[in-house]
């Protein structure tokens, strides 16, 4: 018999599942623990011919499940990894080991798991494949870029036509989807400079080189530099948040170090950013007779939906759930992801899902990477259907057979 998404004993197996993760989080790319729980959860499932590839750069883990039907492939993917942050929530499966799944990323393996469990009861109807993408390292490890060398997108012997996503959010009402064509969310990108001068005694600036006040008019100039060279409707975003000089108030010192973060939001800029501000601050310190050591490198590609994926996206998620249900958005989301690695190959879609708890507009809850994040488990029904029903609609769109419904 096929589980039903309202059947409440899906759903209390979907939160046993998160609360065992939530319970023992792991950071970066070498999740041992939370792969093994994976294994098990889809060992559960009890499709013998299940095809299960584990990564060998990290913990990943890949699951294909083909149906009984021929046709193409299409990927789902959840993140796996927790932040190094000491939970503060008071909840009785909080974690204890000085690690936090803050970001919700437990939510989207077990509904990523959730989602595999619904395919995998109409499998035989299915024409087509379904590739589940459990990926470690999202927290700044960039595991999907790890798990595209190892072949995540070869894994079913052919590419996938599409790929989709979903992000919970803390401080989202629960259950509203919400996403967008084209850029979803920022690139994020690193820039590094260290100015070189000639260090001194404090009460002797003219014997020495002082890189100091060079750096300071960088950083100024920089934020300047934003806003008059870039335009204000395809934006840039830069904080100087770390700055390195000196060792003593009496010692001019003989280099100094900072580094941004850049968030910007279309590729041209981006690549613009990438020759133009480490040429900037290069002359600058010239102009004061110092040596600059400048790179700057993209950490991670803005995040693109395809647009007549994101309409797909939007159509399935009013049609699930009613067109209250879904929040087209203005504007992208200024943090980022390293599902832009996917969508950078594969067309496909990425979009948000609310899991607040006691969701009050005039006094929101903690947002995500807090202490304090509490997310509601009721959303992993809705997380499974809509993850499953992408799959299953683009399939049977792709094997022309029109729109299946809901």
């Amino acid at each position: 018999m096929s589980p039903d998404p309202a059947d409440p004993r899906f759903l209390d197996e979907l939160v046993a599942l998160r609360r065992r993760l939530h319970a023992t989080p792991e950071i970066g790319l070498h999740l041992p623990v939370t792969q093994q729980i994976v294994l098990e959860a889809l060992d559960a499932l009890e499709v013998p011919d299940l095809e299960i590839t584990l990564g060998r750069e990290t913990t990943s883990v890949v699951a294909v499940l083909r149906g009984g039907r021929p046709g193409p492939v299409v990927l789902l993917r959840g993140d796996m990894d927790a932040l190094p942050l000491t939970e503060d929530t008071g909840l009785p499966y909080a974690s204890t080991n000085g690690a936090m799944h803050a970001c919700g990323h437990d939510l989207h393996v077990a509904g990523l798991v959730g989602a595999a469990r619904l395919l995998a009861a109409e499998r035989e109807s299915l024409p087509g494949t379904v590739v589940f993408m459990f990926q470690p390292g999202e927290e700044g490890y960039d595991g999907a870029g790890a798990m595209l060398r190892e072949g995540v997108l070869e894994a079913a012997g052919e590419r996938p036509i599409a790929a989709y996503g979903v992000h919970v959010g803390a401080d989202a009402p629960t259950g509203l989807v919400s996403g967008r064509a084209g850029t979803l969310m920022a690139a994020y990108s690193v820039l590094d400079v260290r100015v070189i001068g000639r260090g001194g005694h404090g009460s002797r600036p003219h014997h020495a080189l002082d890189p100091v006040p060079a750096t300071a008019e960088m950083i100024s100039a920089l934020y300047s530099r934003i806003t008059r060279r870039y335009s204000a409707f395809d934006p840039v975003v830069l904080t100087v948040g770390e700055v390195h000089a000196g060792s003593a108030p009496n010692i001019i010192p003989d280099q100094t170090h900072f580094r941004a973060g850049v968030r910007s939001f279309s590729t041209d800029t981006t690549a613009a950013l990438v020759e133009d501000l480490p040429s900037f601050v290069t002359g600058l310190g010239r102009a004061h007779g110092l040596r600059v050591e400048a790179t700057m490198r993209t950490v991670l590609p803005a995040t693109i939906n395809d647009a007549a994926e994101a309409e797909f996206f939007a159509r399935t998620a009013q049609d699930l759930f009613g067109e209250e249900e879904y929040l087209e958005l203005d504007d992208p989301r200024t943090g980022s992801e390293d599902f832009s690695r996917v969508l950078a190959e594969v067309p496909g879609a990425y979009g948000f899902i609310g899991a607040a708890r006691d969701y009050d507009p005039a006094d929101p809850p903690a947002s995500n990477h807090s202490p304090q994040a509490t997310f509601d488990d009721s959303v992993l029904a809705r997380q499974a259907q809509l993850l499953a029903t992408l799959a299953r609609r683009r399939l049977v769109q792709a094997a022309g057979e029109g729109d299946p419904g809901i």
